[in-house]
């Protein structure tokens, strides 16, 4: 069976780690695009703008397709990478960590600063809530209002959420379901005259 759950953070967390002077703190958010990385990558920037470094890590998507380490000056493969290893070591997704160090005026090596860059992120996530989240479809459903009974009976399923109806000329629902459990309702519906059916990009779906 397909595999339609993944672990997130509910919201932000926070950890630091300290090392010969130096202050790593670790930042942790719940996020869903890349727009919002650099939304949140941007306010810490600001926000810590006397930090010498800001490295990070993100996964996105339920598959964790899409990701980057950035090691923001430090020597190579010594703050995203172990950064990302605490990501992945939670099997997490949708979540950034940002790890902004204060240098201490001590060089840590490169075996010390994987430490403390990997050290700061556990202590974040350590302190975030994670949670499970399904995979979900989303579909636009029209039909004439001589079936209404049937559709609205098929959308009760404990699966689907409807998030917004509009009945000003034909009947639009749109919903949101599972998506293990996505082809059973849209089967089921397509099966009712005059109902049409389209996904999130606006394609007709049969």
């Amino acid at each position: 069976m397909f595999d339609d759950t993944y672990k997130t953070i509910a919201g932000p967390s926070e950890g630091v780690y300290r090392e010969k002077g130096s202050k790593f703190i670790a930042l942790a958010f719940p996020v869903e695009t890349e727009a919002m990385v650099k939304e949140h990558l941007a306010e810490i920037q600001k926000q810590y703008f006397d930090a010498r470094h800001h490295c990070y890590s993100y996964i996105l998507g339920p598959n964790k397709d899409a990701y980057r380490l950035n090691d923001n000056g430090e020597p190579s493969g010594t703050a995203g990478r172990p950064i990302h290893g605490q990501l992945m070591s939670k099997d997490l997704t949708n979540t950034l960590v940002v790890v902004v160090r204060y240098f201490g005026g001590i060089k840590l090596g490169v075996s010390g600063l994987i430490n403390a860059y990997k050290t700061a992120a556990k202590e974040a996530l350590d302190a975030a809530t994670i949670i499970e989240k399904t995979v979900d479809e989303q579909f636009d459903v029209s039909f004439d209002y001589s079936v209404m009974n049937g559709v609205m009976q098929l959308l009760k399923d404990p699966y689907v959420n409807i998030l917004c109806q509009d009945y000003n000329e034909n009947y639009i629902i749109k919903f949101r379901i599972r998506r293990r459990e996505a082809d059973r309702i849209v089967m089921a519906l397509n099966k009712i005259n005059t109902v049409q059916i389209r996904d999130r990009s606006g394609v007709l779906v049969k």
